[in-house]
């Protein structure tokens, strides 16, 4: 029996106990290509075998660059990992300076990119690195192709070299070098040990509800990401299929064609699925529109292990007949459970996706933990509304004394890649401080109230968490991203960029006189007294001092290419207050 201690031992496991003949499956000019186990492993013995020919060293930085996930991916990661150097995910999305600064940082010696469009921004930088060679996924002119590296491999005279070197692959060796695109400054280089990553997928193992290789999973979210990553290592161990969504705007229509079990999704994902539903559901009328909003409000009211009781459980029973059931459909009709990470979920939507019968089990971690520290499971009553679960095994969650989360275990990361001083001043002792604020509740569920660094103080000296009124505020239709401000100023205040899609169909529905454009929707003074509406709703729940006094919309969308926001799109703070210092001067200082 296989014993799993490296990350290369997963599919190795996999062939052992549950071989899969559709273990990755990714869509290649308009069809589903499988990849059984042994061609997965085979494949990464090949291109184990060329690295070696090419003189990759123990230790040597592999880059890997895709705009999509995809099997090749998988083949690259185990073929790196399995010499004893390390692969370098990097997001696709950033800048070629972004680009250059890692590949150096690394000190990367080879690179694969997915697509011509990757490919562009490393050529623009490579003669400043230390690239030896760039292989692409994608057939592209004047590239190398990845398939010349399996034909350089398929002799396999130095098969036992490849198996020396993983022998010599110690569980605490360095395995990875993730980048974090940081709200600030320049990207930190996470060094993750193959036991880091491979404790925290065993140990989040038992939460998450795999049924083997009858079970199809859709995943999209980058595999660059800790996230996504550690949940592809999940998979391999449950012996699942594992199919690759083409695009993010492709996942409804490869959802209806895999029809998946389970996915991850990042809580903005739900959010733009839940708007377009509504969309539609304002094209309803009569009777039809009627249910339709009857079962939403049912659905808002949700818990979960029927706590509402019989009548409530009737109601939702003929709610879903009549409605939900066309929700799952729409994404295949067999989902059950999604995995939600990266940021707050709305409890409003988990309440909506629960009543339809598709589960959203929130979790928590960051990059440096590996990434997870806690995540819900509806069975064993370990799930609740609002709250991130509970923490997996051998991961302590400790609340200091001014309310930040540290943690302790065998996850938390061996430090920053060549910044000792950046590593010490996140650890006290074995405990690694996660700059979140949160508590855990008498049943011993997690909750997370804030971002340490982002709360500020008034100049009248009263704290504000920003998050929370951002959370509240985001529950909105009206409202895409919203960012609240004032630190030692005397009132909150708020930027905010409308919906422009649902305020778009809003103003047609309601005969509004304004042009269809950025600036005019958000000029307007009838969407702005809209959203003042919204503003008014949220103050309620908030104290005098937290209160959003003022507020001011942005035209422009809020992005990751605009810089607005982070690859796992989080606000990049310092930046959108940059950005818009002009209209937070004409909030705080306006000229009479």
């Amino acid at each position: 029996m296989i014993e799993i201690t490296r990350l290369f031992d997963f599919p190795y496991y996999q062939l052992e106990n549950k071989p899969n003949e559709a273990a990755l499956v990714t869509k290649y000019d308009g069809e589903w290509i499988k990849t059984s186990t042994q061609e997965y492993i085979d494949k990464a013995n090949a291109i184990s075998r060329a690295l070696l020919k090419l003189g990759v060293k123990k230790d040597d930085k592999i880059a890997v660059i895709s705009s999509t996930n995809r099997t090749e991916w998988n083949i690259v990661d185990v073929g790196v990992l399995q010499l004893g150097a390390q692969n370098v995910p990097i997001y696709p999305t950033i800048s070629p300076d972004d680009y250059a600064y890692i590949l150096n940082h690394s000190e990367s010696i080879y690179c694969f990119v997915s697509d011509a469009e990757v490919l562009e921004k490393v050529n623009k930088v490579k003669a400043k690195t230390k690239l030896k060679d760039v292989y692409s996924f994608d057939e592209i002119k004047g590239c190398k192709h990845y398939s010349e590296l399996l034909d350089l491999g398929k002799d396999t005279d130095n098969q036992e070299a490849v198996e020396t070197r993983k022998r010599e692959v110690k569980s605490t060796d360095l395995a990875t070098i993730i980048y974090t695109s940081g709200t600030t400054g320049k990207a930190k280089g996470v060094m993750l040990s193959h036991w880091n990553i491979t404790s925290n997928v065993l140990d989040s193992v038992p939460r998450v509800p795999l049924r083997g290789s009858e079970t199809r999973v859709l995943s999209f979210l980058p595999i660059c990401h800790i996230f996504e990553r550690v949940l592809i290592y999940v998979y391999q161990h449950a012996g699942t299929s594992i199919y690759y969504a083409e695009a993010l705007d492709k996942i409804g229509e490869n959802a209806k064609e895999i029809k998946p079990n389970l996915m991850s999704v990042v809580p903005r994902l739900l959010e733009k699925v839940y708007d377009k539903i509504m969309a539609k559901a304002a094209e309803l009328s009569g009777i039809k529109k009627m249910l339709f909003y009857w079962a939403v409000n049912l659905g808002e009211h949700w818990e979960p292990y029927k706590k509402n009781g019989a009548w409530y459980e009737f109601k939702l029973g003929i709610a879903n007949k009549l409605i939900f059931s066309k929700w799952r459909e729409a994404l295949g009709g067999e989902l059950y459970t999604m995995v939600s990470g990266s940021a707050p979920l709305q409890p409003r939507l988990a309440r909506i996706f629960g009543a339809a019968g598709m589960l959203v089990m929130e979790g928590y971690g960051l990059t440096e933990t590996s990434p997870v520290i806690s995540v819900g499971y509806y069975n064993d009553n370990m799930y609740k509304v609002g709250t991130v679960g509970k923490p997996i095994r051998n991961v302590q969650v400790k609340i200091a004394d001014d309310g930040e989360i540290l943690i302790k275990g065998p996850n938390v990361m061996l430090g920053y890649y060549k910044d000792p001083e950046k590593t010490a001043s996140v650890m006290t002792g074995d405990y690694f401080h996660t700059g979140d604020k949160g508590e855990i509740d008498a049943d011993g569920f997690l909750k997370i109230t804030g971002r340490k660094k982002e709360m500020f103080k008034t100049s009248g000296g009263k704290y504000v968490i920003p998050t929370l009124l951002e959370n509240e505020l985001k529950q909105s239709r009206f409202i895409e991203q919203v960012m609240v401000i004032g630190e030692g100023e005397k009132m909150p205040a708020a930027l905010i960029q409308v919906n422009f899609e649902f305020v778009h169909e809003w103003v047609e529905r309601k005969h509004h006189p304004i042009e269809d454009s950025h600036d005019a929707i958000s000029n307007s003074e009838i969407v702005q007294k809209r959203i003042q509406q919204e503003i008014d709703k949220c103050n309620t729940k908030f104290g005098k001092w937290e209160q959003i006094k003022l507020f001011r919309l942005t035209p422009e969308v809020w992005s990751i290419d605009s810089g607005h926001l982070t690859p796992t799109l989080k606000m990049r703070r310092s930046i959108i207050l940059e950005k818009y210092k002009d209209l937070i001067e004409d909030i705080y200082r306006p000229v009479s």
